[in-house]
């Protein structure tokens, strides 16, 4: 491992730490969290990024399978999006996560570039509370996959977070566009760790308590 690498694990590590030790001492006013909706991105005839027999409709509807068991084994009400290749409308996500209260959403999806030299784990939010999710979510991504840190950002052009009403966030869980990553983001332990990553940032999030 290069020392650009031993070092980022270690402020990694150290982050997870710091927000562990919070989070502890906050518990009591852990925040309620009634249900979590889990968007698989894309689906039916939107297949999203590909290459060759590679789609991210299919990635992603991997990994929102394995965070729905999960979180389900946590005792967390979990809402799907979608379970199967359908097509669902931007404008029909936010709905579904519209209706119900106390709700956080996540969005899972992988990336793509026309250059095939970017890689690693992008995380995207919008507002404040979806910020704070995106840290946790973001943070684990980075501890269990050991990707590049391409950070955690606000986007407000991202119509499903802008228009879902509760704290949203957007994983990119890896280039399917660069090679070497592409060989990983297919590999069913890779979704494990990435949908274990999701969940236990969700549950940090909930036990964080209010700033």
């Amino acid at each position: 491992m290069s020392t650009t690498l031993r070092i980022n694990s270690h402020i990694i590590r150290l982050s997870l730490i710091l927000i562990t030790l919070v989070a502890m001492c906050d518990y009591a006013q852990s925040r309620n969290i009634d249900h979590v909706v889990i968007d698989a991105g894309h689906g039916g005839k939107d297949s999203g990024a590909n290459r060759g027999s590679v789609y991210e409709k299919t990635l992603a509807l991997s990994v929102a399978k394995r965070v729905e068991k999960l979180l389900k084994a946590k005792g967390m009400p979990v809402i799907m999006t979608r379970r199967s290749d359908k097509f669902v409308t931007l404008t029909d996500r936010a709905l579904i996560a519209n209706r119900y209260k106390n709700a956080v959403f996540v969005s899972i999806h992988f990336n793509a570039h026309v250059s095939s030299r970017y890689h690693g784990i992008e995380t995207y939010y919008y507002g404040g509370e979806g910020s704070k999710l995106a840290a946790h979510i973001h943070l684990r991504m980075l501890s269990l996959l050991k990707g590049k840190d391409r950070r955690s950002r606000q986007r407000k052009d991202l119509a499903v977070l802008r228009r879902t009403d509760c704290p949203a966030v957007l994983v990119e869980c890896g280039y399917i566009s660069n090679h070497a990553e592409r060989q990983r983001c297919i590999q069913t332990s890779y979704h494990d760790n990435c949908a274990r990553a999701i969940s236990d940032g969700i549950i940090a999030y909930k036990n964080f308590g209010k700033d």
